[in-house]
């Protein structure tokens, strides 16, 4: 699990530029499914055929990054974000540009400390103030390296380990959730005709998951993703009581009820296979964020869904943190459910 979240986690795939991801995760999924295809969106659609009763896994592939707006005549590159980045966050970190010559190399730069007024000081950076220093000289030397509007830019940051069972890396949001649904696609064997689905434009409004949902039109649907424990400095319980090491935690309620209301069926099928394989799960009613969930089980007049998440500390930010045995056991409870269907 280890080797297979770092490939993840070091791959490069913001919202719309997934297919570096797409060609990590179709080399692992293929010699154990039946049919393999991308979409029209991107959406890589793995197939265990089985019979009328169909399953969809949706795991979102894309991480949040940032795009080229435009290169100024000194070569240093305007950008707007692409997902929820809390801007200070951006300041300073070391960047890949995905330019058409290859990968670029660059730093997200703004004005230093030492020169800021005071009022500067005070107020947290904001996007609209950095710059990427890409070591260009002129706007020509630039579009030289070939950056260009629209290059996607993502954040230079490898996996490492950390202690116990326990990583740090970016893009756990959501290759931790990719990670389970490979597990799952490798050792399940369901009656069932099994779609996982390695979504893409997550992080931008839920968007391969709408279209996939409709075109697959599946009984119901889980998507697997991380979600936010409570258990470090500057959180408290009555926020987030979750905990990382606790087990993989199973959605009943997101974002107050305007995100996904979980089907209760479909909750009760995951805790029943949780419970007969002695796998420990975590149950959760959040206030903020929400997963493909959301938006498939709006399609084809409702599909019954819910989240099975993995607790991550920092989410959208370069250095998320987990633990190992939370996707593994979240694989095994996928497994284990996947042996029969919810009782509707």
């Amino acid at each position: 699990m280890k080797e297979l979240l770092k490939k993840l986690s070091n791959a490069h795939g913001i919202s719309g530029s997934e297919g570096s991801v797409a060609e990590v995760i179709k080399a692992e999924v293929a010699p154990f499914v039946d049919e393999i295809r991308e979409d029209s969106m991107g959406n890589l659609i793995a197939v265990k055929k089985g019979d009328d009763f169909s399953v969809l896994l949706a795991a979102h592939m894309d991480e949040i990054g940032a795009m080229v707006k435009y290169v100024d005549e000194k070569g240093f590159v305007r950008f707007v974000t692409i997902g929820g980045w809390y801007d200070p966050t951006l300041y300073a970190q070391r960047v890949v540009l995905h330019g058409t010559k290859g990968p670029v190399y660059g730093v997200v730069g703004g004005k230093p400390p030492h020169v800021m007024k005071e009022e500067d000081r005070k107020r947290p950076p904001k996007v609209d103030d950095m710059f990427i220093d890409i070591g260009a000289t002129s706007a020509e030397d630039a579009a030289a390296l070939g950056i260009e509007v629209g290059t996607p830019v993502s954040i230079d940051r490898e996996f490492r380990p950390l202690a116990n069972t326990r990583v740090t890396g970016k893009a756990f949001d959501n290759r931790a959730g990719c990670a389970m649904l490979i597990e799952t696609l490798k050792k399940v064997e369901s009656p069932h005709t099994i779609y996982g689905v390695f979504t893409v434009q997550e992080e931008v409004g839920l968007k391969g998951a709408k279209t996939v949902a409709y075109s697959l039109n599946p009984d119901c649907a889980i998507a697997t993703d991380t979600t936010i424990p409570g258990d470090h400095p500057g959180i408290e319980k009555k926020d987030a009581s979750l905990e990382m090491g606790a087990g993989p935690v199973i959605t009943i309620v997101d974002s107050n009820g305007r995100g996904l209301i979980a089907n209760r069926t479909v909750v009760a099928w995951l805790r029943q296979a949780a419970e007969a394989k002695e796998v420990p799960y975590q149950l959760e009613v959040g206030k903020g964020g929400t997963t493909d969930a959301t938006t498939i089980h709006l399609e084809r007049g409702g599909i019954p869904a819910t989240t099975l998440s993995i607790p991550t500390r920092y989410i959208h930010s370069p250095v998320e943190v987990l633990d190992l045995a939370d996707i593994e056991n979240g694989a095994a409870l996928l497994v284990e459910a996947l042996k029969s269907k919810p009782d509707f």
